[in-house]
C-alpha cells in the first residue's frame, strides 16, 4: 500500500509521510560495521579503523527488475567471488517510475517523491538485508539521474530542492542501520545551480534522516568525476568517477590520479569503468565488444593510480537482461550466464593482491618505472600503459605490466639491502617467485608472455619484510 492516499490534503500527505519515516526504525540489526574515511583521507575503513576494499558491481536495476529468488542468486554469487559493494538504484533508470517491480509495485504515488509506496520499498528492504547478511554493502542510489535532470530527455523530472530533502530524510531514517553508502547523482551532470541545489538538499535530508551514519558520494556522467562540481562540498565524503566505456588509459583512467592529487584530500574510486561485453566507446561496429582483458586493465590502472577501490560491471548484468526483456544496447548474454564471465571472476585477484601488503600506506609512484628511450613503449600509452604503486615505507612496490615487452625498474625504490621479486598473474591470482636482487640501480624484466598483450604485475618486496606470496594471504584477516 502507498504511504499516501489523499491527493488533495497537504496535511494528510505530511502525516502519512511521517508514518513512513518511522517504518524501519528498529527493524535493522546492523550486521555490518559503519564505513568511514581513513585518517590520511586516502582510503575507506570500518569505524574501528580496519581497511575496507571497495570491490563493487553495477547492479543498477537490481531493486526494480529481480524477484527475491533471483536477487539471492545474484548476491550470493557476487559474495562468493569477493565483492564487497553492490551498486543499485531505488528509482531506476528504465521506466523506473512507471514499470512495476517483480511484485507489481511502483515506487511512488503520483510520481511524488514525498509519497513512497511501502510495498515497493519493502522489497528494497529485503534485498538490502539479504546483501548485508552476505557481507555485502549496498551502494544505494536514491534515484537515477533522469528523475532530477532531464539532460538526456528521458524524464520525468520529479525532484525539487524541497521534495528532494523530504525524500532523503525518509530514506535516511528507513535505512539508518543498514550497511550501505549513499550514492547521489546517477549518470547525469550537475552543472546548473538548480541541479546542485537538488543534490545538496538530498544530501541534507539523508544526513538528517540517518544522523550521519553513512558516507555520501556522487555518481557522475561518463568521463567525469564528482570532484568537478562537488569536491569542496562538506557532504561529499569521497570522490567517485565514471571513467566510462573506453579502453584507453589517456583521457580516462589517468583522471583517477588527477582526482587523487586534489586538495582537500579525499578518497577516489572509479565506480563505472568499461563494462565487460560492452560496446567499446559505444561503437561496436568500429571497436567491437570488450573482453576480460579490457576490464582488468582499468582495475589496476585505477588502483595503482591511487584509487581506494574499484567497481566492475557487465553489460548484461547491470540491466539484468533476459531474452524476454527489451535489450539496452545489445547485451551479449542473459544475465544469469554473464555473472560468471571471466572478468567478473578475476576482480577478486586484484583485491587479494592489494590486501596482501600494507594497505593504508599505499601511494601511486610512476618513478618506480624507468622510462624507455621511446616513452610510448615504456611507460607506454593507450591500452599498454605501465603504472606503479608502492607503500610510503618502501617495503613493496607493484608495477602493472599490460604487455610483454622488456622494461626497467629502480630497485632502490625498495628500502633495505635485498629485493625479492615476483610475477603475479591477474587472471589466476597465482604468484611465482623470480629471484632476489641487490636493492640498487636499475634492473630489466620481461613478463612471462613476451610479445603478447597479456597482463602481469611485477611485485618487488623488501626481502626482510617476510611477506607471503602476493595475493595469497590477506594482512587484514
Amino acid at each position: 500500500m502507498a504511504l499516501g492516499i489523499s491527493r488533495s490534503c497537504t496535511n494528510t500527505r505530511r502525516f502519512l509521510l511521517l508514518a513512513g519515516l518511522l517504518v524501519g526504525l528498529g527493524a535493522w540489526s546492523a550486521p555490518l560495521p559503519r564505513l568511514r574515511v581513513s585518517e590520511n583521507h586516502r582510503f575507506l575503513t570500518t569505524e574501528t579503523g580496519r581497511p575496507f576494499f571497495w570491490l563493487g558491481d553495477t547492479a543498477w536495476e537490481l531493486f526494480h527488475r529481480l524477484n527475491r529468488e533471483d536477487a539471492t542468486r545474484y548476491l550470493r554469487q557476487r559474495a562468493e567471488n569477493g565483492y564487497t559493494v553492490i551498486q543499485a538504484v531505488a528509482l531506476a533508470e528504465f521506466d523506473g517510475l512507471t514499470e512495476p517491480n517483480a511484485y507489481g509495485n511502483k515506487p511512488l504515488l503520483d510520481n511524488d517523491p514525498t509519497l513512497p509506496v511501502e510495498a515497493y520499498f519493502q522489497h528494497v528492504d529485503w534485498i538490502v538485508k539479504e546483501a548485508n547478511s552476505l557481507g555485502l554493502y549496498v551502494g544505494f542510489l536514491p534515484t537515477w539521474g533522469d528523475k532530477w535532470n532531464q539532460a538526456w530527455g528521458a524524464g520525468p523530472e520529479i525532484f525539487t530542492p524541497q521534495n528532494a530533502e523530504t525524500y532523503g530524510e525518509w530514506l535516511g531514517r528507513r535505512y539508518r542501520d543498514a550497511g550501505l553508502v549513499w550514492i547521489l547523482g546517477g549518470d547525469r551532470s550537475a552543472d546548473t545551480n538548480r541541479h546542485q541545489e537538488i543534490m545538496g538538499a538530498l544530501a541534507r535530508g539523508l544526513r538528517k534522516g540517518d544522523g550521519g551514519s553513512h558516507l555520501i558520494t556522487f555518481h557522475p556522467t561518463g568521463g567525469q568525476g564528482s570532484a568537478k562540481v562537488f569536491h569542496n562540498e562538506p557532504w561529499l565524503d569521497f570522490n567517485m568517477r565514471q571513467n566510462g566505456h573506453a579502453a584507453e588509459f589517456t583521457g580516462r583512467y589517468d583522471q583517477t590520479r588527477v582526482d587523487y592529487d586534489r586538495t582537500p584530500i579525499k578518497p577516489v574510486l572509479d565506480a563505472e569503468p568499461i563494462y565487460e561485453d560492452h560496446p567499446i566507446n559505444f561503437n561496436a561496429k568500429v571497436f567491437g565488444h570488450s573482453i576480460a582483458a579490457d576490464v582488468r586493465r582499468p582495475l589496476y590502472w585505477d588502483l595503482f593510480g591511487g584509487a581506494c577501490g574499484h567497481t566492475y560491471g557487465n553489460h548484461a548484468v547491470w540491466q539484468f537482461w533476459t531474452p524476454e526483456r527489451k535489450p539496452v544496447n545489445n547485451p551479449l548474454l542473459p544475465w544469469k550466464q554473464a555473472i560468471a564471465q571471466p572478468g567478473a571472476l578475476q576482480m577478486k585477484h586484484g583485491r587479494a593482491l592489494i590486501e596482501s601488503r600494507p594497505f593504508l600506506s599505499r601511494i601511486p609512484d610512476q618513478d618506480v618505472i624507468v622510462p624507455d628511450r621511446i616513452e610510448t613503449s615504456v611507460p607506454g600509452a593507450g591500452r599498454y600503459k605501465f603504472v606503479a604503486t608502492r607503500d610510503t615505507d618502501r617495503t613493496y612496490a607493484f608495477v602493472y605490466v599490460p604487455v610483454g615487452r622488456p622494461f626497467a625498474v629502480h630497485l632502490d625504490a625498495i628500502r633495505g639491502d635485498r629485493v625479492k621479486a615476483w610475477w603475479f598473474n591477474p587472471r589466476t591470482g597465482k604468484a611465482t617467485a623470480i629471484g632476489t636482487y641487490p636493492a640498487q640501480g636499475e634492473r630489466t624484466f620481461t613478463s612471462p608472455d613476451p610479445g603478447e598483450a597479456t597482463d602481469w604485475v611485477l611485485v618487488l618486496d623488501d626481502a626482510r619484510a617476510g611477506y607471503a606470496a602476493p595475493g595469497s594471504k590477506s594482512l587484514l584477516r
